[in-house]
């Protein structure tokens, strides 16, 4: 599986951006989607992923949103009210099993496909 991540660029603290995943698979629809940061200095951290449920970090909740067009394989990320703290590079990452460990599809070794990555910044 071969994701490429694009949209990421330089924004205003308030502003928005919506990332786009394309994934080179044929059963996209059965694939868990997951969004992950690493801001600079820093590891890299759950952001929010899709699949048999959609769920969000404390930190983007009510600002970010995934969703996801299963008939052109892409997932979105919109983000929203973007705040100079959310400068990262974000990537998108892919699970084959949809459930993921049973208990979420939250930690990074639920995933076993990762996008390159595109950078987000946001000015104050």
């Amino acid at each position: 599986v071969q994701l490429q991540a694009s949209g990421g660029g330089l924004v205003q603290a308030g502003g928005s951006l919506r990332l786009s995943c394309a994934a080179s698979v044929r059963t996209f629809s059965r694939y868990a989607l997951g969004w992950f940061r690493q801001a600079p200095g820093k590891e890299r951290e759950f952001v929010g992923w899709s699949g048999y449920s959609t769920v969000y970090a404390d930190s983007v909740k009510g600002r970010f949103t995934i969703s996801r067009d299963n008939a052109k394989n892409t997932v979105y990320l919109q983000m929203n009210s973007l705040k100079p703290e959310d400068t990262a590079v974000y990537y998108c990452a892919a699970s084959s099993f949809y459930y993921c460990s049973g208990s979420g599809c939250s930690r990074q070794s639920d995933y076993n496909n990762w996008g390159q990555g595109t950078l987000v910044t946001v000015s104050s």
